[in-house]
């Protein structure tokens, strides 16, 4: 792995919970109630917030944008989630969430002269990203740039999260991993329980196939575990993500983006301190991955 895409590995566990305090936040939850959204499950107000930049798309293309929720799951939620409310009013319900969301994290720090200088940062490498085959990323950078650093941060950290997503998705289907084998894929190499996936919608019989699939490959056992071509494999996948995601980091340098860095740690500590988010994610690391 060359320098650049370790880099982009690093940073991003940094800015990830930057963005997933969205998709957690009691702030961005009642928002969600607010415009007629049902709570009770996050997977309404999530299929909504995300989906948003993109318009009021219908089920078959949110399906290829999110790739590894079965397409059973995404017609669930879209294009039902329009009927509640428009994509614009979405984007403007979430922005106000994330901005509640911050200001309850962050207190008086959130106009500080950290987060400004943080935002600048993040919002330089944002903007350096190609979005060629970058779906999320490019209707995220499409979006408007906020006023308030706090806001611009979020934004940023939005559009270089889904910038990895997508070059992570672009890997999976290099690997020749279909959207239910990539997590079965993934749950097979000890990286987090089969539960841990029950929201992406895939029935039993659909799982065991996906995993029938990888055997007949050479890639799970009988019991269901990653063989060693299988553990390599789920290596390429990860070391293509990163070295996919490595552009905007590649262009911002080492030195500013262990500045970004360091700016981000109280953030990141407010945000575990209060339980907001779980140490640990579907991705297994100490810090949270929102589904791709």
């Amino acid at each position: 792995m060359n320098a650049a895409s370790k880099l982009a590995r690093r940073m991003w566990h940094q800015l990830e919970p930057i963005h997933a305090v969205l998709y957690f936040s009691p702030q961005a939850s009642d928002a969600a109630r607010a415009l007629g959204y049902d709570v009770k499950s996050r997977w309404p107000s999530y299929f909504a917030y995300r989906t948003a930049p993109l318009g009021p798309v219908g089920a078959r293309l949110a399906t290829a944008a999110y790739y590894s929720f079965s397409p059973a799951t995404v017609a669930e939620h879209v294009p039902a989630a329009w009927e509640a409310a428009s994509p614009e009013q979405v984007l403007r319900a979430r922005m106000e969430a994330v901005d509640l969301t911050y200001r309850h994290l962050l207190g008086d720090q959130v106009a500080g002269p950290d987060v400004a200088e943080a935002a600048e940062l993040a919002r330089r490498a944002a903007q350096s990203v190609t979005v060629g085959g970058r779906t999320f990323a490019a209707a995220n950078l499409d979006q408007p740039w906020p006023d308030e650093p706090h806001l611009v941060l979020w934004q940023a950290a939005t559009v270089l999260r889904e910038h990895r997503g997508d070059g992570h998705l672009a890997a999976l289907a290099a690997a020749g991993l279909d959207p239910c084998e990539a997590l079965v894929s993934f749950a097979a190499i000890g990286a987090a329980p089969v539960a841990n996936f029950a929201g992406r919608g895939w029935s039993e019989r659909e799982w065991a196939e996906a995993a029938d699939r990888l055997a007949s490959r050479g890639l799970v056992d009988a019991a269901g575990l990653a063989t060693e071509r299988g553990r390599e494999l789920r290596d390429r996948v990860e070391r293509m993500t990163d070295d996919l995601a490595a552009e905007p980091w590649r262009l911002l340098g080492e030195e500013r983006a262990g500045r970004l860095a360091q700016l981000a740690a109280p953030f990141l500590g407010a945000v575990f301190e209060t339980g907001l988010l779980p140490m640990t994610s579907t991705l297994g690391i100490a810090t949270v991955k929102v589904p791709d």
